[in-house]
């Protein structure tokens, strides 16, 4: 999640709604005598302004300069360390140098986070078996450290406003005073000409005191304006320096103006504004213009306020406009992941593809920009929680399969013992239907970890294979005519080779049909020989098969069917065919879903992308042919066992 940068937190505090502009004294000042000297003339004028920001304006300064208005949530949630890190370091600043603002964030960061521990706490507790009346919170220690860490902040800040609060009520008490003096000053008539240095000791003093109570300022201000007019209207002053006094003011509200007009081409809305305050704070302290100037200079520096302050106001109201849409979109996603049925997940394909939709849904978060303060946090919670919930329930379900698996082991483990305990019996009649029987649960029992199967099975088998072919060896009465048909199979495959490959489709068909006939009607062969030339004849066969192009599902299927009525009775062999093409029916299965996912990186506006998919798809579709035909030997081997 990302944090502001600086420029964008300082616009949370402004309000454009509150912007005003400053109105001019039109104050006359009578002539004085010509021992007043320029420059004191033009020292007195300085204030004759009301500050910016009072009734009847249409400007005002921001409202806390030091304020930050950086986004009540941050994205990138903390930590209860980090939160109590960041709180050491603030208990370390001077009192002028702590926001209350992240203060609260801080502190509500850390309730959020032990508030869901103690949940966490309180239902692990109730799932023990406990009462949930005896249940009694942990302490925590860090909790403890936050609450002296917040002590300590509130004491700093409050000795910071108590300092403030006493020097404004100083300064105050200090402007008042000069006020009373100026207003003495003013009532001397007989010496108002001599009183002219000291007034303008005060005017300076006036300016130099410093801050106020804000719900004295506007009243102090009005008084000050008016004892320096009433000083004024006693003064005497030359007309020439009169005159030059005010010409020297127009030129500097003329530049004032001038700079004013230019930031209307200033890129940067917040720029401007604050550049445009520093300006009303300049104009401010520039003395008046002449009377029948006032009005035109003034509605002009005011039609350049007004223009940065209508910018000021529409920057605002887009950012609204863009943290609204946010919204929208922030509560879109919630409801997106909030429709997925946790419930409804019961293999690892559906969680993965529900991960994927969440993991889609957090990097679409983190590329939208923050909604509305008062519900940014909200929807930032609401989305978590749904995030978190899905998480705690995958692990929860992985757990389980890996205890499934893990009991399917010890039950196949157990099944192995028992097939070597029976694999030196000499009772076979009793002892081969024991161990069909434990083939039988063998196959009833779900699927162990992938570097566990192959080793459990081969342990298996081997004990089953070790009965049956000592058992075989034990009826050897029958090698005589194993011997025998071991003979006429030989002889059907030479006749099978011998097929010239120009022999007509048809024809050459027919013949490996009728000798595919003759080769099932004999019976078993020593065992010795069985997969040898088992072997050879399905290698014979399948090179006919594809000689002559015959491939098709029917004549392959029909070929399976063979060796499996070969089989038939051999529950062993049938047994490991059945794992074998299982294993192969999970592998396409694999591959398929690979070609299918890599479907989605291929660029298909390219040549080279158009290629690459068709092949892509041929491939699939084969795959899935494969994928038929390996379900249906599956269940003809299901209805011979």
């Amino acid at each position: 999640m990302e944090l502001r940068d600086q420029s964008s937190a300082e616009l949370e505090n402004i309000r454009p709604e509150e912007v005003s502009l400053p109105a001019e004294v039109s104050a006359d000042a009578p002539a004085v005598t010509d021992s007043v000297v320029e420059s004191d003339v033009n020292e007195v004028c300085e204030n004759e302004t009301v500050p910016v920001g009072n009734a009847g304006g249409e400007l005002v300064s921001e409202p806390e300069a030091s304020a930050s208005v950086s986004e009540s949530v941050v994205e990138r949630p903390m930590t209860k360390e980090e939160v109590i890190a960041r709180l050491e370091e603030i208990s370390s600043r001077s009192g002028a140098d702590v926001s209350r603002d992240e203060v609260t964030r801080l502190r509500q960061a850390f309730h959020a986070f032990r508030k869901n521990e103690l949940i966490a706490e309180k239902e692990a507790f109730i799932a023990d078996g406990n009462d949930e009346k005896d249940y009694l919170p942990s302490l925590d220690p860090l909790e403890e450290r936050m609450t002296v860490l917040l002590n300590i902040i509130k004491e700093a800040k409050a000795e910071f406003i108590a300092r403030q609060d006493e020097e404004r009520r100083a300064n105050l008490a200090r402007k008042r005073d000069i006020i009373r003096e100026l207003d003495e000053m003013a009532a001397d008539t007989d010496n108002v000409n001599r009183h002219f240095p000291r007034f303008r000791e005060l005017t300076q003093a006036f300016k130099d005191a410093g801050e106020v109570p804000p719900t004295d300022a506007t009243d102090l201000w009005r008084d000050y304006q008016a004892a320096v007019e009433r000083f004024y209207d006693q003064l005497k002053v030359n007309k020439d320096l009169r005159d030059y006094d005010f010409k020297k003011n127009l030129e500097m509200k003329q530049l004032l103006i001038e700079e004013a007009e230019k930031l209307e081409e200033e890129a940067d809305v917040v720029t401007a504004f604050r550049r445009l305050q520093d300006l009303h704070e300049k104009w401010r302290d520039v003395g008046p213009v002449a009377k029948e100037l006032r009005d035109e200079i003034w509605n002009r520096f005011k039609e350049a306020s007004a223009i940065i302050n209508k910018k000021y106001q529409a920057f605002f109201e887009e950012r609204k406009e863009r943290e609204r849409e946010n919204e929208e979109k922030k509560t879109s996603i919630c409801e997106r992941v909030e429709k997925i049925d946790i419930t409804s997940l019961a293999n690892h394909s559906s969680w993965e593809q529900a991960t994927k939709e969440i993991l889609a849904a957090q990097e679409e978060w983190k590329k939208l920009g923050f909604a509305s303060k008062k519900v940014n946090n909200a929807l930032f919670a609401r989305f978590r929680k749904t995030c978190d919930d899905f998480f705690t329930a995958k692990g929860d379900y992985f757990r389980q399969v890996r205890d499934m698996r893990t009991s399917n082991l010890e039950r196949k483990t157990a099944l192995c013992e028992r097939a070597e305990v029976l694999k030196d019996s000499t009772d076979w009649k009793k002892t081969a239907d024991a161990i069909t029987e434990l083939q039988k649960e063998w196959k009833t029992i779900g699927p162990v970890d992938k570097k566990h199967s192959d080793i459990i099975w081969r342990r298996f088998i081997d004990a089953c294979d070790y009965f049956f072919e000592c058992r075989k060896k034990a009826t050897s009465g029958q090698r005589r005519t194993e011997r025998e048909n071991l003979k006429n199979k030989e002889e059907i495959i030479k006749t099978l080779k011998a097929i010239a490959d120009d022999t007509p489709r048809d024809e050459a068909i027919a013949k490996v049909k009728e000798l595919q006939n003759a080769w099932q009607a004999i019976g078993h062969v020593p065992f010795r020989d069985k997969d040898r030339v088992n072997e050879e004849y399905r290698t014979v066969v399948g090179n006919l098969y594809e000689h002559f192009d015959i491939r098709e599902k029917r004549a392959r299927m029909e070929a399976f069917a063979g060796n499996i009525r070969e089989m038939q009775g051999d529950g062993n062999r049938l047994g490991r065919e059945r794992e074998r093409l299982v294993r192969a029916l999970e592998q396409k299965r694999a591959e398929i879903k690979t070609y299918e996912n890599n479907l989605g990186f291929f660029n298909v506006t390219s040549k080279s992308g158009n290629a690459l998919l068709r092949d892509m798809e041929r491939k699939i579709d084969h795959l899935k042919e494969d994928l038929k035909a390996l379900e249906e030997k599956i269940r003809l081997i299901d209805q011979n066992i």
